[in-house]
């Protein structure tokens, strides 16, 4: 049973949306099936989703969302067998980003505990007409609500507002993190000036301030996603995207971020301390052979051989006892290691779990993207 909830907000509710290095109750992730995102029948996309599942696992319980009715299905039951925490919810989608499709948690302490609800967005596929990267979008528009049915969350509806969980970090504390060039772009809500998606976001996510990054990540087809440039670490503290070489297109993106954060404080009035995350060293390039292996749809984005595809190591999730982060391999395998030390050392909580992840990437995300954290707590 599902309650959706329209008469009020989050805010007006009392309830917050929670840092994702809080505790979690478990994760979302929907196993990999579209033909134009996951190529080759997504055979290495389930190789590396399985290798995330089981990292995520090892900490937390994770519901895995696939089609019962579909192949992909019993591909799953036989990748999946064996692995405790892990659970197969039989919902359909158009593709597998849970983060941007499934519901972003909020939640409420009270007398007799933590209460969790989710908040159900619109989904338009990342631009809708304007710049949408594919156009049957009606299931995974539908999936909070059909996952918040199956677990027995209540939702707050936010439709027709835009957004996706990609595009939000939060420190747990007040503070929101998004990239101006994903929230004012002209396919989400155009409709809206920054002043009145600002009050939508502190309104949904009971926050007190936004800090809006000025760009994300070269390439990145969501219009530059703020999960793949800059996370908060602890509240004050966030790894931010970055290169050294003036001549990488990634540079003036980077730079102008880090200029905005220098100058920046967060809702308690902390300065935020930045940490240089570098990039992969070797820009990561879709082959020819790659894109030989994707079925694409008579309007959906397609990819071209030589490509450069948006690879950051920010890319990265917190499990509960955790930093589960890409790896990109071959060329980067040094790049690799470098990152996978700078987290060590700025999470000495957690241990690294580097995941072989150049699969994710070819489409069209990474290990964050394929993730959606549901905090400690009740359903109602």
């Amino acid at each position: 049973m599902m309650k959706m909830l329209t008469s009020s907000t989050p805010k007006q509710d009392g309830f917050r949306m929670p840092a994702e290095y809080e505790q979690h109750e478990g994760c979302i992730i929907v196993w990999p099936q579209r033909p134009g995102s996951w190529s080759f029948g997504a055979d290495a996309a389930c190789e590396a989703f399985t290798a995330v599942i089981k990292a995520i696992a090892a900490s937390e319980r994770v519901f895995v969302a696939c089609d019962k009715g579909s192949k992909d299905w019993q591909r799953a039951e036989r990748m999946l067998a064996g692995l405790a925490n892990v659970e197969l919810l039989d919902i359909p989608t158009d593709d597998s980003w849970a983060r941007d499709i499934g519901p972003t948690f909020v939640v409420k302490d009270t007398a007799e505990g933590r209460v969790v609800r989710g908040v159900n967005w619109c989904f338009n596929a990342w631009g809708g007409d304007v710049d949408g990267l594919y156009p049957d979008y009606e299931q995974d528009d539908a999936f909070a609500a059909a996952f918040a049915k199956a677990k027995g969350y209540e939702l707050y509806e936010a439709a027709p507002f835009v957004l996706e969980g990609g595009s939000i970090h939060v420190d747990g504390e007040g503070t929101a993190l998004v990239t101006a060039s994903c929230l004012l772009s002209a396919g989400r809500n155009p409709q809206l000036t920054q002043e009145q998606i600002e009050a939508k976001l502190k309104e949904y996510l009971n926050v007190e301030k936004v800090l809006w990054l000025p760009r994300g990540i070269y390439n990145d087809e969501t219009n530059e996603h703020v999960d793949n440039v800059c996370a908060f670490i602890r509240p004050g503290e966030v790894v931010l995207a970055w290169t050294d070489k003036e001549d990488d297109p990634q540079y003036p993106l980077s730079k102008a971020s880090l200029d905005y954060l220098e100058q920046a404080t967060d809702a308690r009035g902390r300065k935020i301390v930045v940490h240089k995350l570098p990039i992969p060293d070797v820009p990561v390039c879709i082959t020819e052979d790659e894109v030989a292996g994707f079925d694409f749809v008579e309007g959906e984005d397609m990819r071209e051989a030589g490509e450069r595809l948006a690879a950051s190591y920010v890319n990265f999730y917190f499990s509960n006892d955790s930093v589960v982060l890409p790896a990109f391999g071959g060329e980067n395998t040094a790049s690799d290691a470098r990152a996978a030390a700078l987290l060590a050392a700025l999470c000495p909580e957690r241990k690294v779990v580097q995941i072989p992840a150049r699969a994710i990437l070819t489409g069209g995300g990474n290990i964050h993207c394929i993730t959606q954290q549901i905090p400690k707590g009740g359903c109602l």
